[in-house]
């Protein structure tokens, strides 16, 4: 399944780093009730998710929440530390939830995984954003290509709302 505008979201799990420790979030927890921004990546500290994916949602930020959108969320195939380390080192506004999607349950459940072993990375994410709505997808924008941000940065997702 490719997951598309109008679907639902599949109940997955991913893992998120607290003042407690790593907690387990699912896709009712994060979505339910609420209008997201998901931007999904295929690597923290990966060239393109790092120095212009991340960027531009950041940029961005307070606009796409002055259009109603209650979080902004950023996925990737990595372990909670990982994404923890990488949103310490990046969202310095503490505007985004870094979701950990280390087994890329939720990534397959959406048919957006990418095989990126050639490289050495194993199964990750394509690259992609979404404006979910009380789980469903409204908005949808997939990349082509995983090394570039050309549909679904920050600045496009901004323009849709």
């Amino acid at each position: 399944m490719t997951i598309k505008v109008g679907d639902k979201l599949p109940e997955a799990k991913f893992r998120v780093m607290t003042a407690d420790g790593v907690q387990v979030r699912g896709t009712d927890d994060i979505f339910k009730g609420k209008k997201v921004a998901l931007f999904a990546v295929p690597g923290a500290y990966t060239g393109t998710c790092h120095k212009t994916h991340l960027p531009s949602i950041f940029l961005n930020a307070y606009a796409i929440k002055d259009k109603g959108v209650n979080t902004i969320a950023i996925v990737s195939v990595n372990d909670a530390f990982v994404m923890n380390a990488w949103k310490r080192d990046t969202d310095e506004r503490d505007e985004a939830i870094f979701l950990a999607d280390g087994n890329a349950e939720f990534t397959k459940a959406i048919g957006m995984e990418l095989d990126a072993s050639g490289n050495g990375l194993g199964i990750r994410s394509k690259r992609y954003s979404m404006v979910v709505e009380d789980g469903v997808v409204k908005k949808f924008n997939l990349e082509p290509a995983p090394g570039k941000v050309e549909v679904s940065g920050g600045d496009t997702l901004l323009g849709q709302l």
